[in-house]
């Protein structure tokens, strides 16, 4: 279940934006519906990163955890969130590379702190973004999937209006648009032409429910 309107004593997910936060909602809604969290959309991995010491210095929440993009430089990512953890006022040392399972921290029953988690789009070890992670779920051997690719990749890149690096963006949108009934990629996953099934999608709901369980 996903808290609507979560409150400080209420375990909480923070994302970058209203996008993540639907592909975690039906996700998690499709998976499991009885764990309950609230999602919050920060809109951008820095606004994420500058929430992390209020968050974690909240005494009365069970679970926090973040999501952010790994973008174009996982480990120049990583050390970004470590640093964030390690100046706030409870400052914890993160390890020196996130866990391929999703890392989490236990919480301190000492001051209170919730237990954390964090997870790096797509897999806590590759440059990417949630795109990549959604490129996963797409159902094995789709015929209109490597069309998709082969569409983009086919775009001369004097005609592209997207990033270099946004590619598989392009690609998993083109897929969509394919679909009986186009829907954004949440919707996708909640009307099940999104497979949930495969090991990536299976590792994020495990570390789901190693934080808010």
């Amino acid at each position: 279940m996903i808290i609507p309107r979560p409150g400080p004593s209420d375990s909480l997910l923070v994302v970058e934006g209203k996008t993540d936060l639907h592909v975690v909602r039906h996700l998690s809604e499709r998976s499991d519906p009885s764990l309950a969290f609230g999602i919050q959309d920060y809109e951008g991995i820095d606004n994420v990163l500058g929430s992390i010491h209020g968050h974690i210095d909240t005494p009365d929440r069970p679970a926090v955890g973040f999501v952010m993009d790994s973008d174009d430089n996982v480990r120049q990512t990583w050390l970004r969130v470590r640093g964030e953890f390690s100046r706030a006022a409870r400052p914890i040392r993160l390890p020196d590379s996130p866990d391929p399972n999703g890392t989490i921290i236990a919480g301190d029953p000492g001051v209170g702190g919730p237990r954390i988690g964090i997870w790096l789009m797509p897999n806590n070890s590759a440059d990417g973004e949630l795109e990549n992670f959604v490129a996963d779920m797409i159902p094995t051997n789709d015929p209109v999937w490597p069309l998709s690719q082969q569409y983009i990749d086919g775009i001369p890149t004097s005609h592209r209006k997207f990033a270099p690096g946004k590619t598989i963006r392009a690609q998993v949108h083109a897929w969509l648009a394919t679909l009986a009934d186009p829907r954004l990629m949440g919707q996708a996953i909640g009307f099940g032409d999104l497979s949930i099934t495969g090991q990536l999608t299976q590792t994020f709901l495990r570390w789901l429910s190693r934080l808010f369980r």
